[in-house]
């Protein structure tokens, strides 16, 4: 659906000059060809670039009439983008660090001032998640990363997104914390890791890095497949697993008390299906507390790092405390 209101006005002004004086093939001064304007929402607020192209004027230059753009310029947006890099980041950060959800994630930065719709919130996650692919696999970087670096610390796990599916099998490098090798794997049998860690093997022979250790959880299989494919390396057990096995009774008590939590937070929808016919303030501010209730509900916390059962008692302390305030002031007589 195209944009049914105009953009407000950016408060915030900018000029950006290219940085490169001369064409690149024949050496000539380059001109300038015209000047563009470009808003850009950044969290800031809402910046008017003023972008100066510039060209070859030599007719016989195989780049005569070629644009050049401002280097600056891809430092505050993707091409033809409306919304800044900062803002891709943080929606990124959101997302995979605090697993918000599109609505969450929208009104959060509509508080901060930012006009943006959850379409958009939906489409620069996407942005992020391209950005990130594309980092990881540029080869040639983490080709010379390695090669400064001399040597790795090899990290195996394996991730399950749900009973039944394919397990996605990482190697990474401890060190530089670049992800070497990425496959989805219908069984986890000694010969399928056995081919996994022979890959990585060939990798980093090409690339003449040496593997000085070994780091995985405790399965039988991967011990093997290490013990094959790397006899003289030192394979050690993961220090989160030892912790994890450690602390693993007061997860469970934890666990049991999130539950019983959840028990007493039962009908948020029914509440929010009834305020749905009528839109008031009071309404307005009993919906984002609703919101925030089933945000806490879905917001774990990692064991053994971070106990959720305790996360969710001081959200809902927190909120329960801020209806305090407000039930508070509302029974307080005004003069």
């Amino acid at each position: 659906m195209a944009r049914r209101t105009p953009r407000p006005e950016a408060q915030l002004t900018t000029t950006l000059t290219p940085l490169r004086k001369t064409c690149e093939q024949c050496g000539n001064r380059l001109w300038v060809a015209y000047h563009c304007r470009r808003k850009v929402m950044t969290l800031q607020g809402l910046w008017q670039l003023r972008v100066v192209m510039s060209q070859c004027p030599t007719p016989t230059c195989s780049r005569y009439h070629v644009r050049y753009h401002p280097e600056e310029e891809g430092r505050w947006a993707l091409p033809h983008g409306e919304f800044g890099l900062d803002v891709i980041a943080l929606i990124g950060a959101w997302r995979f660090t605090e697993h918000r959800s599109v609505p969450e994630m929208h009104q959060r930065l509509q508080a901060r001032g930012l006009v943006i719709s959850e379409r958009a919130v939906t489409h620069l996650m996407q942005r992020y998640e391209e950005l990130v692919t594309l980092r990881i696999t540029d080869q040639e970087r983490v080709k010379a990363r390695l090669q400064k670096q001399g040597h790795v610390l090899l990290a195996l796990d394996g991730l399950q997104p749900d009973v039944g599916h394919e397990v996605l099998w990482v190697v990474r490098d401890c060190l530089s914390e670049e992800i070497l090798l990425a496959r989805p794997l219908l069984s986890s049998t000694q010969g399928d890791l056995t081919a996994l860690l022979q890959e990585v093997r060939r990798l980093l022979e090409q690339l003449e890095v040496s593997v000085k250790g070994v780091i995985s959880d405790g399965e039988e299989t991967i011990g093997s497949a290490v013990a094959f494919v790397f006899p003289e390396v030192p394979h050690q057990l993961c220090q989160f697993h030892y912790l994890k096995d450690a602390i693993k009774p007061f997860y469970e008590a934890d666990r049991h008390v999130k539950t019983l939590l959840k028990k007493q937070l039962r009908g948020v929808r029914p509440i929010e299906r009834a305020l749905e016919e009528h839109s008031t303030p009071e309404n307005e501010a009993i919906r984002d507390y609703c919101l925030a209730v089933r945000a806490s509900l879905t917001d774990d916390g990692r064991s053994p790092l971070e106990a959720s059962g305790l996360r969710l008692y001081d959200r809902i302390t927190q909120i329960s405390d801020s209806i305090a305030r407000v039930q508070e002031k509302k029974d307080c007589p005004h003069p």
